[in-house]
């Protein structure tokens, strides 16, 4: 036997001997993976109360949100892949402790450059802590029907934090101050980091490789000068050269890591990867899917406040029953896998959430609440619960476990990209029906062809998975 043999071995031993229930396993990363993707929303309904505290600028206001979101994208990959070589329970306390402490300190800002210092810091620890999320995850649940629910639950736990933003910075800056937004990040960050210090096993699948240098700072600079570009077009539109310059330059980059990638002997992301067809097809179907969903909290929000009247907690609370039918599907999903096939199950729910936006799309400005929100958004969130589960336990099937973190970086970077791009199209969509008129009726045909443009881009996105994912299921769903 060789001595790496030996010592994989022993490694195993040692990690059986040690290893905490996989309930606790399961409950830690998707705390983790709680905050990263509450932090994503829950600031927005704070955003008129800093600008007037901190006396921030239109723009500066608008980068609160995009130094977390640039930040968070562009580094996502480095992140998955530092925990592959340097141990995942490493970079989840690292990236955890980035996170909570650059919360503290926007929490505690006195100007606005400290306030975007902050966002920035805390969207690079999303980026490291994220990944290590869902690999801690798959590396301590064996492949199969539980492994299934372990990821049916970090799904469900990530679209909650997601849906319930609005509603928890509503309660906090209502309750509150704006501050605690920030601040309601310490204690939790501070209770999940001794948990993870005390109970969780490192794991990692380094065998001696080294950092790809060159690529992990293409791959960063390309990402996160994409995510600028996108970003710029809420403001500047597509065709102002602060758009394009920055969307060019990142897909160059990009490109260039991609060669690089294909030259070098150890690459941070091996494109045999991408020839793996569970990897590429579940990514490109987050990527399509994650492009027409994620803007539905945004129109949603925007259509209670701005045309029927709701204060920003009462928005939130009209959202409810949609953020517990996106965990209903996520759960539901594992159930429907052996049955049908992964694949089918992402077709299936795909299909329903295309439904609901098509439901979405017949809102008028005097709707009422259970046909104009809460029937359409359930029909929208349960189908996205249903399609996510499968998809991202498709994507981290496919690959060896010593790529299991860059698997992980890449399902996420797959969704948040998606999301940016396609709330940057879909808002694009929106202002171009509604025009100059701030009237409701003209609000509402801006929305309505929004939710009606994402409808067909999900249709097209059931008609990619039949044709792409693969249909085997028996290591996804099956125990």
């Amino acid at each position: 036997m060789t001595p790496m043999l030996r010592a994989a071995e022993d490694d195993t031993r040692i990690s059986e001997r040690t290893a905490p229930p996989t309930w606790m396993v399961v409950a830690l990363a998707c705390a983790g993976q709680f905050l990263v993707v509450l932090d994503v929303s829950v600031v927005n309904v704070a955003l008129p109360s800093m600008r007037t505290d901190l006396a921030l600028s239109a723009p500066g206001l608008q980068w609160v949100v995009n130094a977390y979101s640039i930040a968070f994208a562009g580094f996502m990959l480095l992140g998955g892949r530092a925990g592959d070589l340097y141990g995942r329970k490493r970079m989840f306390l690292v990236g955890l402790a980035l996170f909570t402490l650059a919360s503290l300190g926007g929490g505690l800002a006195q100007e606005g450059w400290q306030l975007l210092v902050a966002r920035a810091v805390q969207g690079l620890g999303a980026a490291v802590l994220a990944p290590s999320t869902l690999t801690i995850l798959t590396s301590a649940v064996p492949e199969g029907a539980a492994r299934a629910r372990a990821i049916a639950t970090w799904t469900a736990v990530g679209a909650g934090g997601g849906a319930a933003g609005g509603l928890v910075g509503g309660l906090l800056v209502d309750g509150l101050s704006w501050r605690w937004v920030l601040l309601i990040n310490v204690p939790i960050g501070a209770v999940v980091l001794a948990g993870a210090a005390r109970r969780l096993v490192e794991s990692r699948a380094g065998d001696g490789r080294r950092l790809d240098l060159p690529g992990a700072l293409l791959v960063t600079a390309g990402l996160a000068t994409l995510a600028y570009g996108i970003v710029q077009t809420e403001a500047e539109g597509w065709t102002a050269a602060v758009t394009l310059v920055p969307l060019c330059a990142g897909l160059a980059l990009v490109g260039l890591f991609l060669l690089v990638e294909a030259r070098t002997k150890t690459p941070l992301m091996p494109l045999k990867l991408l020839r793996l067809r569970a990897v590429s097809s579940a990514n490109a179907a987050m990527f399509v899917c994650g492009s027409a969903m994620f803007c539905m909290w945004f129109f949603m929000t925007l259509y209670a406040q701005n045309v029927l009247g709701y204060s920003p907690l009462g928005a939130g609370l009209a959202l409810v029953p949609s953020s517990l039918a996106v965990v209903l599907g996520s759960k539901l999903a594992p159930r429907f896998m052996p049955v049908v096939g992964a694949r089918n199950v992402a077709a299936l729910g795909t299909v329903v959430a295309a439904a609901g936006f098509g439901w979405q799309s017949t809102m008028t400005a005097d709707g009422s609440y259970l046909t104009a929100i809460m029937f359409p958004g359930i029909l929208m969130m349960a189908g996205a619960g249903l399609a996510a589960t499968p998809l991202a336990a498709l994507a981290t099937s496919g690959a060896a476990p010593r790529d299991a973190g860059l698997v992980s970086g890449l399902v996420n970077t797959s969704r948040t990209m998606g999301g940016s791009l396609g709330l940057a199209i879909m808002s694009t969509i929106a202002a171009a029906r509604t025009g100059d008129s701030a009237s409701g009726e003209a609000l509402t045909a801006g929305y309505a062809l929004a939710f009606r443009t994402s409808g067909f881009l999900l249709l097209g996105g059931t008609v990619l998975m039949l044709v792409w994912l693969p249909r085997k299921t028996s290591g996804i769903a099956r125990g």
